[in-house]
């Protein structure tokens, strides 16, 4: 039985693309393995990593599900030699440029303190005014040099450059074709930017579960019609921490979670968590703090970059970010003051209200397990959303169901045949906690489902049953 309820995401990278390599991930503790779409290239065998990770994850007997991080509109310079950077001066950035970028920026409407902050933050720039539609004038902040291929992140000032490229459409019909479980757009600003993606599923007949990575300042503004728009939310905070003031961050970091957690969304806490194990075998106290920081917040998953895509310690990372998690849970289950920082979703609607009912039992009478069967991963993560301290078993006939319901806190997914009725339904129930040892005779267990059996979304009963 997994008693770890916070989930980890590991990159896959140069440093575990071996078969050996992702099965000790899998057994060191990666719940989800992630695809980073900006390092792609064509010579890389996609089909045969995806056949990989589903076959060791079948011969540990759990559950893996794969994210594919598409790249997006990611501005970068495109000089050829090394551009020396004064303070104080003044410097054309877009095309045929003092800093030349890789794409064709259509600059917009320009907002008070408009700024540029290239590799990764290292230089930065104050924008003057627009030239032009592609070119803007920016002053220095600070000495530096910029290389070729560096990130260009620019805060305040409106691009038209739309969220997905032709090439993300291509990276999505892949994904589709292989069976990803989830695909994750970067640089989300609105609600909309989903819509071409919603296009290709309808096309192609297949859907899968969109993550809204958040690291541009629109999609701080937007981020409530965000939440309610997308199936799970990543906070990117690398990104984040350049298009906002980095004293910013932690703040919006938990309002995000807060608000995941309210409206039952997965979220993801993500970039330079244990960044010194890159080259380290131990992470920083500041980087353990951060960690423990993110799973009193209440995130659902916490993600692994450079750590395991490009570290010399990835399978360490794995373990120390296993142990945290462990740790940080252990004192949460037995401090009340620790739970009640989490936001519980509202009891509205009759899937939340049963979800409470059930969580509310649970807590009263010290159950130790429930279980929920569930058609669409609704349920799942509408009970995942109240933090019950009982272990949440998920029941799902659905292969794309149980794989989505990996990246959820607490839940453990449990691929089912259809049932024809409750009977055959609570028969199979008992004798799975039987065989796999979860609970013990006479000892109680709750079990939420929607009667008629296997129709979606009528969740609508709770039985409360003696093994």
């Amino acid at each position: 039985m997994n008693t770890r309820k916070t989930k980890i995401i590991a990159t896959i990278g140069p440093s575990t693309l071996s078969k050996s390599m992702i099965d000790k991930m899998i057994a060191a503790g990666m719940d989800i393995a992630r695809i980073n779409m900006s390092h792609y290239q064509d010579s890389f065998d996609l089909k045969s990593l995806v056949h990989t990770i589903r076959k060791s994850a079948k011969k540990y007997e759990k559950c893996v599900s794969i994210i594919m991080d598409l790249p997006g509109p990611k501005i970068r310079t495109s000089n050829l030699g090394i551009i020396e950077i004064k303070r104080g001066k003044d410097y054309t950035l877009g095309k045929d440029s003092d800093i030349p970028v890789n794409c064709n920026l259509e600059f917009k409407g320009l907002d008070s303190g408009a700024k540029v902050k290239i590799d990764d933050g290292k230089i930065s720039f104050k924008v003057i005014k627009k030239i032009s539609n592609s070119k803007i004038l920016i002053r220095s902040k600070n000495n530096g040099e910029i290389a070729s291929r560096k990130g260009v992140n620019i805060s305040g000032l409106k691009i038209n450059l739309p969220t997905l490229q032709p090439k993300d459409i291509k990276f999505a019909k892949m994904a589709l074709n292989l069976g990803f479980d989830w695909i994750a757009l970067s640089f989300v600003r609105s609600k909309k930017d989903r819509e071409p993606l919603d296009k290709l599923f309808k096309r192609m007949k297949i859907h899968i579960p969109l993550i809204a990575k958040i690291e541009k300042l629109e999609a701080v503004k937007n981020i409530s019609e965000i939440i309610n728009s997308y199936d799970g939310v990543l906070i990117a905070r690398g990104d984040l921490g350049l298009e906002l003031e980095l004293e910013q961050v932690p703040s919006l970091q938990k309002k995000i979670i807060r608000e995941c957690n309210q409206r039952c969304k997965p979220v993801i806490v993500a970039t330079q968590m244990l960044e010194s194990m890159i080259g380290n075998p131990l992470p920083t106290r500041a980087e353990v703090s951060d960690v423990a920081s993110a799973i009193y917040d209440g995130t659902d998953s916490i993600m692994l970059s450079g750590e395991t895509a490009v570290g010399d310690f990835p399978l360490e990372s794995i373990r120390m970010m296993k142990t945290i998690t462990l740790n940080v849970e252990k004192e949460i289950s037995k401090d009340e003051g620790f739970k009640s920082l989490i936001t519980a979703p509202d009891k509205t609607d009759i899937k939340k209200s049963i979800c409470f009912s059930a969580y509310q039992m649970s807590q009263d009478l010290s159950i130790k397990v429930m279980v929920i069967m569930t058609e669409s991963g609704d349920t799942g993560n509408t009970m995942s959303s109240f933090r019950p301290t009982s272990s949440i078993i998920a029941m799902t006939p659905s292969e794309s169901v149980y794989r989505k319901l990996s990246l959820s806190w607490g839940i453990l997914p449990v691929k089912v045949r259809k049932f024809k009725s409750t009977d055959q339904m609570l028969s199979f129930i008992k004798k799975f906690l039987i065989d796999n040892k979860i609970i013990k005779n006479d000892e109680l267990f709750i079990m939420t489902a929607g009667v008629p059996v296997g129709v979606t979304g009528t969740t609508n009963m709770i039985k409360i049953e003696v093994l």
